[in-house]
């Protein structure tokens, strides 16, 4: 089992040993097929009767770097995103929606404007609406807990959609002019899934990828002006044959996944063998996972808990750094993405310390496809260049090149 996922995670020409796993989560991500003495003692999960019925995540066969790498963005956010690449029918879209059994709570503000505890202790009452600073003088909670929930992004969304614009349904019966909220704030605290990322309008995945970047984002119309938070954990997809990735764009997903196809005849009869099921009665497969899948939400939610206490020693610090120059990578999210991985990989993991083999089981998801030829070509024509200016400047001025003489011309 700990060979497979290390073939998945690792690439051929750096095979390391894979981690040992002992959290029950990581070996929940290996399973091939339910058990149901995992946690026998829970009940299967509840959902209301006219919620549609979704292909389990843990059901996905094979993939584990997928899976792998869709529960790190959901434990740590500051990851930064992860960004599936792969040829249609590898289960990048089924793997994404089946997310939705396993998203953690997270606080929500209950006031319209979205104060939060933490602004009014950490700045100042003065940062909250007066009914918040009141509730907070009495002893009032003003966040409560709520589920994450799963936004996807139609491929037809305009920029007005995705950022918001003029509330026109208000302006024609009330009016009043104000703007509305789009796609990116009922994102906030929640996953934002972007399908098909390479064939987007350029606005709509710029105005994405700075919002999440930053974790709020403007709209202004004339005179009016709105501010909305935008901390989402971004998941993008995309079928390369389809058309490139723009290389500012394919930076900022903190980690990327080149999903192929299951190469074992055996692994590839029962997708077919699980998908048959599915389409003829959901039900008994969603049942037949339940298990696995609420004991996965379970380790996620104590892993985001975890995460906050996750420590990097020094010296792993500087070994990832020394990786990433080895490799002439320069964007300095690399690090961010590979370190940030790591801690979530110890916090699944049930640990609060990282080690070596945490950075090793998530370097290639955080390093691959970050190197530039064009950069690397770019920077040693640079190089050449500055010798040559601090040759002059520092009084040992080149014999400039001779210049050819005009051809005579003919009378």
């Amino acid at each position: 089992m700990a060979e497979d996922l290390e073939r998945t995670t690792m690439s051929p020409e750096a095979p390391t040993e894979a981690p040992r796993r002992t959290s029950m989560l990581l070996r929940l991500l290996e399973e091939q097929s339910p058990a149901a003495r995992v946690l026998a003692a829970r009940p299967p999960l509840e959902r209301p009767v006219e919620e549609p019925v979704r292909f389990p995540f843990l059901a996905i066969v094979g993939q584990t770097e997928m899976k792998l790498a869709l529960v790190l963005a959901l434990i740590n956010p500051a990851i930064g995103g992860v960004l599936l690449m792969g040829a249609r029918g590898t289960g990048k879209t089924t793997a994404v929606r089946g997310l939705l059994d396993l998203l953690p709570s997270v606080e929500r503000s209950l006031c319209p404007y979205g104060c939060e505890p933490e602004a009014a202790y950490t700045l100042g009452f003065h940062t909250i609406c007066k009914d918040c600073a009141r509730k907070l003088g009495e002893g009032e909670p003003i966040t409560a807990p709520d589920r994450m929930r799963l936004i996807e992004l139609p491929l037809n969304a305009r920029l007005e959609d995705v950022i918001g614009g003029i509330d026109e349904q208000a302006a024609m019966e009330h009016g009043k002019v104000r703007i509305r909220r789009g796609l990116l704030a009922q994102a906030d605290q929640n996953v934002l899934y972007v399908d098909e990322v390479n064939l987007l309008d350029l606005q709509i995945i710029n105005a994405i990828l700075d919002a999440a970047a930053l974790g709020r984002y403007t709209v202004r119309r004339g005179p009016l002006a709105a501010t909305y938070r935008a901390r989402l954990t971004l998941i993008a997809s995309m079928n390369p044959e389809e058309g490139p990735l723009r290389p500012q764009i394919h930076d900022r997903f903190g980690l990327r996944v080149v999903v192929r196809g299951l190469q074992d005849p055996e692994a590839r009869l029962e997708v077919y063998r699980r998908v048959r099921l599915f389409r003829t009665n959901p039900y008994e497969l969603a049942a037949r996972w339940a298990h696995e899948t609420a004991a996965a939400a379970a380790e996620i939610a104590a892993a985001r808990q975890r995460l906050p206490r996750v420590a990097i020693p020094t010296e792993l610090e500087r070994e990832a750094i020394g990786w990433i120059q080895a490799l002439g990578i320069e964007s300095s999210r690399a690090e961010v993405a590979l370190l940030e991985a790591a801690r979530a990989y110890a916090a699944a993991d049930g640990r609060e310390t990282v080690t070596l083999e945490d950075l090793r089981a998530v370097a290639p998801m955080a390093l691959r496809q970050r190197r530039s030829a064009f950069i690397s070509a770019f920077l040693s024509e640079q190089d050449a260049e500055d010798a040559e200016i601090r040759a002059v400047v520092n009084g040992r001025p080149r014999r400039p090149p001779r210049r050819r003489k005009a051809a005579a011309s003919s009378p």
